[in-house]
């Protein structure tokens, strides 16, 4: 079990504390927030119960039902979303793994939010051959519920990522000449 998740009770705590906190604008309903998280409804419903008890987040009854924000107004609210902002990382070799069940991969780059450039349209560039798009994006859902943030991606096959640089491509070019870490490269391109 993750040490956070010993401090903070559960990993479903966990994980909805930094769903709510690193999404501080957005209501979410008990069931939407469960399926970001990945965690059971039950577990939602009753961590959120908890959270909302804490102060750390709060109620919103509106025409679609009762949602869920991030309370601004919590004593230790920049506090402790620049501790989860700083402890919330997961290592190359884990996102490589959990990229892998989508087929064979051949490079894997990070930027935006992993390198903390701004200016990126994408987070996350895959490059594999015969890559699946349902097992992708269910790859990347689970490092969406790990990282409590939503992701933008894109994938390509190998034939078509190299003639996309060849062209100076503008996504692939916004990914390239912008802060990045490249966790994953058996195209040769470092």
């Amino acid at each position: 079990m993750d040490p956070l998740s010993r401090l903070f009770g559960s990993a479903a705590r966990l994980k909805l504390l930094r769903l709510f906190l690193f999404n501080d604008d957005t209501a979410f309903s008990s069931a939407d927030a469960a399926f970001r998280a990945k965690v059971s409804k039950e577990a939602a419903r009753k961590e959120i119960s908890v959270l909302s008890a804490a102060g750390v987040i709060r109620k919103r009854a509106g025409g679609q039902g009762v949602a869920y924000t991030a309370s601004r107004k919590f004593p230790h609210y920049d506090a402790l979303q620049q501790f989860l902002r700083t402890t919330t990382n997961l290592s190359d070799a884990d996102l490589v793994n959990t990229l892998k069940k989508a087929g064979s991969l051949r490079l894997v780059v990070l930027s935006g939010l992993f390198t903390g450039a701004i200016e990126t349209k994408v987070d996350l560039l895959v490059v594999g051959d015969k890559l699946e798009d349902k097992p992708l994006e269910a790859a990347v859902r689970t490092l969406e519920a790990e990282l409590g943030r939503e992701l933008c991606f894109a994938s390509f096959s190998t034939e078509e990522f190299r003639y996309r640089m060849g062209v100076y491509d503008r996504l692939i070019r916004d990914v390239m000449d912008y802060p990045k870490r490249i966790i994953l490269d058996k195209i040769g391109l470092k």
